[in-house]
């Protein structure tokens, strides 16, 4: 499954927002520093879609703030 993604960094507390076309709003309290913020992000959505972070990649957009994440539900 793909995501696209938009990453608000340096936020006062974690939250994921779904958008009615199917795209996440999530507000991460890392700093977009030495990819604090990507790992926080592996973190959030692994527990959201309860797989684990290994089943989670950012395809496109490492060090921009809208991303393309997939997430492999099969296993």
């Amino acid at each position: 499954m793909h995501k696209q993604v938009k990453v608000k960094p340096n936020s006062k507390k974690q939250t994921i927002e779904e958008c009615a076309d199917g795209s996440l709003i999530i507000h991460l309290k890392s700093p977009p520093v030495d990819g604090k913020a990507n790992k926080e992000l592996i973190e959030l959505l692994a527990k959201k879609f309860d797989v684990s972070k290994s089943q989670i990649r950012i395809k496109l957009g490492l060090s921009s703030r809208t991303k393309v994440v997939e997430i492999d539900t099969d296993s």
